[in-house]
């Protein structure tokens, strides 16, 4: 339960999250969690924490909003893509142009189906040091690793040079205004020449690391690569390094700021049933993927950018009791409209914030609707995302 807007009101996380842990796999940071207070959850076939401690989700939300927070997504799925084919042979699945990538730089991309729909989001980075390094999300580990791995073998048996190497690593996130002043002490890495979708191989804490800038919060922040064994010493220097400016942060405030800035949760906001332009991920097709129409999906998609879909995912404000995913939008006299596939009371604005599915005629920014929520129509307004500006690093001003 938790305060918000001078009522209490009971946060639901998304859809995908468990209540119990049933057979779900630890990270590397398993027992550090528990040492500290997390309260455990199954998370796409994980044992993640939720919250820590008597901390509430709004305390933890806001702190990351100003301060800095340390998640664990070391469920995530990292690989290396090797080899002078791997740029082509991963172009082969997704829309972003991997081959014009410069070393250390990466972009947020999609694997996209024959049929158009989005099989997953990922970020792909071109190292310094010669492999693609790919993140993916831990609910679709399986098929994505399927899916590049089948690839490559079909482009090795071509006598094409590929192949994909699993990291079994921890994976920290550390986000907020503060994370870079309280890290730069703690890496020889110039963090001020680290600007937003950059990574660099650098040692934090003594520890050889990956640092890439980026994160799921829309601030400032960076995902630390780190092997395995050496994840929980990593995570222990940061915290006594961070003093009261780092705290701990669990997947309900990550839910909830991912929100806020407007990003998608995988199985939530997108997946196989929704296209790139639906989306409002059009932006994710790199121009010379459009003009070769060589992705996966490419007819239909680009279809759909020529002559608009039927419906897309807007942003949504309202007032009053929250709307959760599946709650169905209608218009002021009742039409329905749509859906919602993700939302929460915003601790930062102080009111109800959504995403979710409509037909194009009511996509329109101020567009008036409805959201049933416990038999009750309450109004809302299509509004701009990101709902909280985003504060990413683009470098000295």
């Amino acid at each position: 339960m938790l305060s918000l807007l001078g009522r209490t009101v009971t946060y639901a996380v998304p859809r995908n999250f468990g209540t119990a842990l049933r057979q779900a796999h630890h990270t590397p940071l398993y027992d550090f969690h528990v040492a500290n207070g997390g309260k455990m959850v199954d998370f796409a076939g994980y044992s993640l924490p939720v919250m820590y401690g008597k901390e509430g989700i709004i305390q933890s939300h806001m702190h990351t909003r100003t301060k800095s927070s340390m998640f664990d997504v070391s469920h995530m799925l990292q690989v290396h893509i090797h080899g002078a084919d791997a740029a082509p042979m991963l172009e082969s699945l997704v829309v972003a142009d991997v081959a014009g990538l410069q070393p250390g730089t990466g972009t947020l991309s999609l694997f996209t189906t024959e049929a158009g729909g989005i099989a997953d989001d990922l970020i792909v980075s071109r190292t310094a040091e010669g492999p693609l390094y790919v993140v993916s999300n831990a609910g679709c580990r399986d098929k994505d690793l399927t899916l590049m791995e089948s690839r490559a073998a079909e482009w090795r048996a071509k006598g094409r040079d590929v192949s994909v190497e699993v990291l079994e690593r921890g994976l920290l996130a550390v986000q907020g205004p503060a994370t870079a002043r309280l890290l730069q002490p703690l890496t020889p890495l110039d963090l001020s020449g680290l600007t937003f979708m950059r990574t660099a191989a650098a040692e934090v804490c003594g520890l050889a690391c990956r640092v890439t800038r980026c994160g799921y919060t829309g601030e400032d922040g960076v995902e630390i690569s780190v092997a395995a064994a050496e994840a929980t010493q990593l995570a222990e220097r940061l915290m006594e390094a961070g003093g009261d400016e780092l705290h701990l942060a669990g997947l309900g405030a990550r839910d909830s700021l991912r929100l806020e800035a407007g990003l998608c949760l995988y199985g939530n906001d997108i997946d196989e049933t929704t296209t790139p332009i639906e989306a409002a991920l059009a932006w994710t097709i790199a121009k010379r993927r459009r003009a070769a129409r060589d992705f996966p999906g490419a007819e239909t998609i680009l279809a759909q950018l020529r002559d608009k879909p039927a419906r897309r995912r807007v942003g949504l404000v309202s007032e009053g009791a929250p709307a959760r995913a599946g709650v169905r939008i209608v218009t002021p006299d009742g039409e329905p409209v749509g859906s919602v596939t993700s939302g929460c009371p915003s601790p930062a604005l102080k009111h109800n914030v959504a995403m979710g599915y409509v037909s194009a005629a009511h996509a329109k920014l101020g567009t008036e609707l409805r959201l049933e929520v416990r038999k009750q129509r309450v109004p809302a307004k299509v509004a701009k995302m990101p709902f909280v500006p985003a504060r990413y690093y683009m470098g000295a001003a």
